[in-house]
C-alpha cells in the first residue's frame, strides 16, 4: 500500500479538480436513501481530510484514520485553521481500532483498491463490522477494472502547476488485475527555488462486483447496494467508479455504543 509520503505535500493541488462537495451531497443522499442519520463518521483513509472536513462543518461527528502521517499532518493543519474538532488517527486500515462503534464508515478516493489481497480486503471488512452501530451503514468506492484497462491502461500522464508537476507512468496487468501508478514529481524549494525529485510506485487492484459481495457477506454484513459512481443507477460495463453500499446486522454486544 502506498503512504503517499511525497505527494502529501501536493495533494490536494493535483486533486483539485475533484468536486468533493458533490462527494459529500451524493453521501448524504444514500444517507436519505437507507434512512440513516448518523452521529459518528468513521472516514477510512481520510487523505488529508477534504470529505472529513465538510461533513464535520455539517455538523457531523468526524474519525478520520489514514496510514500516512504526513496525509494526516496536512488534514490537522487544515482542521485546525477551520477551528474544527476532528479525531485523526495513523492507523493501517486493517489494523484499524477504536473505542466504540460508529454510525457510518466511509472508504473514498478508491482508497480499498489499495488493499491489492483479497484475504486483506476481507479483514477490512471485519473490521468494520466489527466497529459499525447496528443498522450502520458501511459506503466506499471502487476505481473499476474497465478504468484499469481501457482508460488508464499503459499510458502516461503529466501535470504541471505554478510550484510543482508530476509525470505519471501507468501500467496495467490483465492477468493480476493489478493496477501500477509509477509517478516523478518535482517539487519546488522555497528557499533555494530548484526543484526536488521526489518517486514514489502505488499499485491499486481491480475486484469484480461478485468478490465484493461475497466478502461483504462473509464479514457479517448485509449486501446493499452498488450504483455507478454519483447516481442510483445500476453498473455499466464502462462504469469507471462504483459505489457500495453495505449495513450492518448483527448486535453489539461488547463495545461502546
Amino acid at each position: 500500500m502506498g503512504v503517499y509520503e511525497s505527494f502529501a505535500s501536493v495533494y490536494d493541488i493535483f486533486m483539485g479538480e475533484i468536486d468533493y462537495d458533490s462527494w459529500v451531497s451524493y453521501i448524504e443522499k444514500i444517507w436519505e436513501k437507507e434512512k440513516l442519520s448518523p452521529e459518528i463518521v468513521l472516514d477510512l483513509g481520510c487523505g488529508t481530510g477534504s470529505v472529513t472536513e465538510r461533513l464535520a462543518k455539517k455538523g457531523y461527528e468526524m474519525i478520520g484514520i489514514d496510514l500516512s502521517e504526513d496525509m494526516l499532518s496536512n488534514a490537522r493543519d487544515k482542521a485546525y485553521n477551520e477551528n474544527l474538532d476532528i479525531l485523526y488517527l495513523c492507523q493501517d486500515m486493517r489494523e484499524f481500532e477504536l473505542y466504540g462503534t460508529v454510525n457510518c464508515i466511509l472508504s473514498l478516493c478508491d482508497s480499498l483498491n489499495y488493499i491489492t489481497d483479497e484475504e486483506e480486503l476481507l479483514k477490512v471488512f471485519k473490521l468494520v463490522d466489527n466497529y459499525l452501530h447496528p443498522k450502520g451503514l458501511f459506503i466506499f468506492d471502487m476505481n473499476t477494472e474497465y478504468k484499469f484497462k481501457n482508460i488508464y491502461a499503459d499510458n502516461t500522464y503529466a501535470e504541471t502547476t505554478e510550484n510543482s508537476a508530476y509525470i505519471w507512468e501507468n501500467f496495467y496487468d490483465e492477468n493480476e488485475k493489478i493496477n501500477e501508478y509509477y509517478m516523478n514529481f518535482f517539487i519546488e524549494d522555497d528557499e533555494t527555488g530548484g526543484y526536488e525529485r521526489f518517486e514514489e510506485c502505488h499499485y491499486e487492484k481491480a475486484y469484480s462486483i461478485e468478490t465484493v459481495k461475497s466478502l461483504i457477506e462473509k464479514a457479517g454484513m448485509e449486501f446493499v447496494a452498488v450504483y455507478d459512481a454519483y447516481t442510483f443507477n445500476p453498473p455499466r460495463e464502462d462504469s469507471e467508479r462504483l459505489f457500495f453500499v453495505a449495513r450492518e446486522i448483527k448486535k453489539k454486544e461488547n463495545l461502546e455504543e
